[in-house]
């Protein structure tokens, strides 16, 4: 199991810094990339296994950037004084970024999980910008160590709110991000099977995921943590931190009807019911996610009507649980990425919206390889197509971990490609017709490419 050591953050007096900032404080920002580099910008020359950005830094002086924050003397030349040498690059973006998050005194929201991190952010975003003109989120999934400085310092000015996404597959990974971001506030959506390479078990990833609400022991002086209440991990490792509940019945905000996996009704704090609630989004660990955004609006002061109104204009990117009805068929596409925990809620919600299509069969089910498994990739890949099977769909699967299962496997409705370039030759040739349709799989199959053909 790898462990991240944790790293000493430069202290506010450190000369290193205080050069840093002084030119930091002059600046257009800051960038690690040259392609991107730009006029008056702070150039960070990051390492990592294949590339040294000390050997760029010339590139980003040249393309106009102020200074370049460099490691290796050796690499530079010494006489330019826009080099700032520092003992390691990436630890002096992070203390920089804690030192300009430093600065704020808004509410900034941490928030990790094993499954539904970016759809959480995004939809905090979405309701708590019907109250607030300056939200400041994490771009996309820049969620790690290098990903979270770069968001603080992505926001020159003082937000509103800040909401920083928190990513791990690893112990203490969580607890670093945390004491750069500082939190205020937190929230864990959930601890599934994901990342096990890393984490080692699904202990594991408990331990490392609570990590967030473990700074917040060790500050003492946040303002609270969103714990779902039908959640038992997460009741137990939160139970003596000053918490907000939701998602049951008398601890609102819950979900009161589900009338369909993409409409439902929820009660609010006063027992007024809203909805129903017409959403892009499928399926009950969606519903969770979606809960948890408005129990944070709730609690910052956005109504339950703007909340509502929040929620249904949002529309999933990134190819996050979304059905698309082609000329063809009904596809939901669910193809970020994929661990044997949201495997099993796309099953269950695949299979409920199926039964109410246009398909009389029982579903098509097109699953890629789930990555970071480590040890757990056989018996997990096992485990996922055996589900499948027993469900009664029709399953495509996507990549060798899936080929080596089925080779295990009596399934007869099991049809099995080594990579999605073959899948796609295989239904320009035979196309389904009004099927209901699954893409999920982690993102190195990318398996949107098959909506083309679908």
């Amino acid at each position: 199991m790898s462990l991240i050591e944790p790293r000493m953050l430069l202290s506010n007096d450190d000369p290193a810094l205080l050069r840093l900032l002084d030119v930091f404080q002059r600046s257009e920002g800051v960038t690690t990339d040259t392609r991107t580099a730009g006029p008056g910008q702070v150039f960070f020359a990051l390492k990592g296994d294949n590339f040294n950005g000390n050997t760029y830094a010339h590139q980003a002086l040249q393309k106009g950037c102020s200074a370049a924050v460099v490691d290796e003397v050796d690499l530079v030349n010494q006489d330019d004084p826009r080099y700032l040498l520092v003992p390691d690059v990436l630890i002096a973006l992070q203390s920089l970024a804690r030192w300009h998050r430093r600065q704020w005194t808004c509410p900034v929201i941490g928030l990790t999980g094993s499954n539904g991190k970016t759809t959480t952010k995004e939809l905090i975003k979405c309701v708590l910008e019907a109250g607030f003109p300056h939200v400041h989120a994490t771009n996309g999934n820049f969620n790690n160590e290098i990903g979270v400085p770069l968001t603080l310092l992505a926001s020159p000015k003082e937000p509103d709110v800040a909401i920083i996404e928190m990513g791990a597959n690893a112990q203490k990974e969580i607890a670093l991000l945390a004491s750069i971001a500082e939190p205020t506030m937190g929230l864990i959506t959930n601890i599934g099977r994901a990342h096990l390479e890393g984490f080692g078990s699904e202990d594991g990833v408990l331990k490392g995921k609570g990590e967030l609400f473990d700074f917040f022991r060790k500050s003492g002086d946040a303002d609270t943590v969103f714990v779902n209440a039908a959640d038992p991990k997460l009741m137990r490792i939160s139970h003596d931190l000053k918490r907000y509940l939701f998602g049951l019945a008398g601890h609102a905000p819950f979900v009161r009807e589900v009338m369909s996996e993409n409409q439902f009704t929820w009660e609010d704090l006063s027992g007024q019911i809203h909805g129903p609630m017409n959403v892009q989004i499928a399926g009950q660990h969606n519903r969770e996610n979606i809960l948890s955004a408005i129990a944070i609006g709730l609690y910052l002061g956005i109504s339950s009507t703007e909340c509502t109104t929040a929620i249904e204009r949002y529309l999933p990117t990134n190819n996050r649980s979304q059905w698309h009805h082609t000329n063809s068929n009904r596809v939901l596409l669910d193809a970020y990425n994929a661990n044997p925990s949201s495997m099993h809620a796309a099953f269950e919600t695949f299979q409920k919206e199926a039964s109410t299509g246009q398909d009389h069969s029982n579903g098509l089910c097109i699953i890629g390889d789930m990555g970071e498994l480590g040890a757990f990739a056989e018996e997990a890949h096992m485990e996922i197509l055996d589900a499948a099977i027993k469900r009664g769909f029709d399953v495509v699967t996507v990549g060798p971990l899936f080929a080596r299962a089925a080779e295990q496997t009596m399934g007869q409705n099991v049809t099995v490609f080594s990579s999605t370039a073959l899948v796609c030759e295989h239904f320009e040739q035979h196309p389904p017709f009004q099927r209901s349709i699954l893409l999920k799989g982690s993102r190195s199959i990318a398996l949107e490419a098959l909506l083309k053909v679908l």
